[in-house]
């Protein structure tokens, strides 16, 4: 008799909840926003003197991109990204230094290779997305 593996079947397991769910994101979010802070050109970006209200969308946002809770869309409606970011000069230098302040923030989670790879890769191609100017 010979065995035939068995494919699971059924819903697979979001990438929200692989990678620890709410409370990486939020790990995420504040390690970002620390540099951010600090940043003189993304600083400027984000006009709330709170940076809470900015923590709080990106997490609702990054959660619910990765399979977690939708509540980004009840809330706020289509993510709709670049007329978000539309009103800011986005240049290659204020990507550079978004992706920088992210790079520390994932590097900060542990996660395992392939974890940290698909997030990357989406946070890198969706910085370059966002560039809408290239003077200075």
């Amino acid at each position: 008799m010979s065995s035939i593996p068995i494919i699971p079947t059924g819903p697979q397991p979001a990438f929200f909840d692989e990678v620890g769910g709410h409370e990486t994101f939020v790990k995420l979010v504040d390690a970002f926003y620390d540099g951010v802070a600090d940043d003189p050109v993304l600083r400027p970006m984000y006009p709330e003197e709170d940076l809470g209200p900015a923590k709080e969308r990106l997490v609702m946002f990054l959660e619910q991109y990765w399979g977690g809770p939708t509540t980004y869309s009840q809330q706020r409606g289509h993510p709709r990204l670049r007329m978000r970011h539309n009103p800011f000069k986005v240049n290659p230098d204020a990507r550079d230094r978004w992706l920088a302040h992210m790079r520390v923030a994932v590097d900060g989670l542990g996660l395992s290779p392939l974890h940290e790879e698909t997030l990357w890769s989406y946070l890198e191609r969706a910085a370059f997305a966002m560039v809408n100017t290239f003077e200075e």
